[in-house]
């Protein structure tokens, strides 16, 4: 089923990702620069390991994993966060948790596009991407 994430993928919308970043804790400069980047993200599969590269002309990260198994993530907003990315029916379930803190992002194929729910506590960012 990760098969069906498996592209590169352009943001093309983005809603409440300020407020997303404010309640991370992510600073004015940074959040600044989160809101005008347009990043590119390539999901692919490597045997049993999921690969997710996000690439920006502010920053590019990659992180690697198998489904289900718990990892080490630095974010780009620089937190260090304990992972663990699972297949929920046909959505890809990415929990964060750092310092008593968890967040989620929640990647679902609708015609043809990804959608990315991002959620911490109270506040919710919806991003929209199509192949690029």
């Amino acid at each position: 089923m990760v098969e069906a994430f498996c592209a590169s993928w352009k943001l093309t919308d983005s809603h409440n990702f300020d407020e997303y970043m404010k309640a991370l804790g992510v600073g004015f400069a940074t959040r600044q620069v989160g809101n005008v980047t347009k990043p590119t993200v390539i999901i692919s599969q490597d045997g049993d390991r999921v690969v997710i590269k996000t690439q920006s002309t502010f920053k590019n990260t990659e992180i690697c994993f198998k489904l289900g198994e718990e990892f080490e993530e630095t974010t780009p907003d620089d937190r260090t966060c304990k992972s663990v990315v699972t297949l929920d029916g046909n959505k890809l379930v990415h929990v964060q948790k750092w310092d008593g803190k968890e967040t989620n992002f929640v990647r679902e194929i609708k015609d043809g596009k990804m959608i990315m729910t991002l959620t911490f506590e109270d506040v919710v960012a919806i991003r929209h991407y199509e192949k690029a």
